[in-house]
């Protein structure tokens, strides 16, 4: 275990622990490493959620200032055919 590594503990179902030990065989890899990725695949999977939100919020908020500002830029697209 790396220097900066600390050790938890954590409690699973039998079932799940069974489908756990299952993938460790089949991907070669530790149950350490398994609940590692595990982990930093779900907070990935969180993080690009809010920022999902956080654009979608963006969006909306300056739907009316964009959907004006592309009226107005509108018959320049005209002058060019």
């Amino acid at each position: 275990m790396p220097a900066a590594a600390k050790r938890v503990v954590a409690e699973f179902p039998e079932a799940l622990l069974d489908r756990a030990e299952r993938a460790t065989r089949e991907l070669s890899i530790s149950r350490s490493e398994l609940i590692r990725q595990a982990v930093e695949q779900f907070i990935d999977s969180l993080h690009r959620a809010q920022l999902e939100r956080e654009l979608a919020e963006g969006y909306q908020a300056n739907a009316r200032l964009d959907r004006t500002i592309a009226e107005e830029f509108a018959a320049v697209d005209y002058e060019t055919f």
